[in-house]
């Protein structure tokens, strides 16, 4: 149950968007801007990153939904169980590995955050702008793992599934739409 007497029961992270729409409004944009805008880095690794972040803060609602999410890009379940039980053997892509282990490290102890991990992302052919794409799904998904937990939202399997396949094919703007029509209702 949320925190918040106002929300309900099944609530989500529109739910909470919605208690300042103007915040809300710029957050989901962000999202779009963040996750859905490909440089080498795909909307599948992003949302990979954000099931990862998410589940290392063990945000039970960010994770649910974006473990589903990065299944409906062709993630497997197993490799994301993987790289939270046991980082170093996980059967991660070889490119994508350090990206994950900065996240890791970004995450956990961000003060711990070094050039040499940033030396191991570029040596594995990653641009500035893959990287800098990077850390903002990082920094999103701490941020929004705080935001879905500060407020007690925890959801549900079924809304897992849902939100991570609407996610998949339509994106963040749909949020958008949702949060306008509901400031003006």
């Amino acid at each position: 149950m949320p925190f918040f007497p106002s929300l309900p029961d099944d609530a989500g992270a529109r739910h909470i968007l919605a208690l300042n729409p103007a915040a809300g409004r710029a957050l989901i944009e962000f999202h779009g801007a963040a996750l859905r805008t490909d440089s080498q880095l795909t909307a599948r690794d992003k949302e990979l990153i954000a099931a990862f972040v998410s589940g290392l803060n063990a945000c039970q609602y960010c994770y649910g939904v974006h473990k589903e999410t990065a299944k409906a890009f062709g993630v497997e379940e197993s490799l994301i169980e993987a790289l939270l039980a046991d980082f170093d053997n996980a059967p991660v892509d070889a490119k994508l590995k350090p990206i994950l282990a900065y996240a890791r490290v970004l995450t956990l102890t961000p003060t711990r955050a070094l050039q040499h991990h940033v030396d191991a992302v570029f040596a594995a052919g990653w641009t500035e702008r893959d990287l800098h794409d990077a850390i903002l799904t990082m920094c999103l998904f701490n941020f929004m793992n705080r935001l879905l937990e500060g407020h007690g939202v925890k959801g549900s399997a079924a809304v897992y599934a849902a939100r991570g396949q609407a996610l998949r094919e339509a994106g963040y703007s749909p949020l958008l739409a949702m949060l306008t029509e509901g400031a003006q209702g």
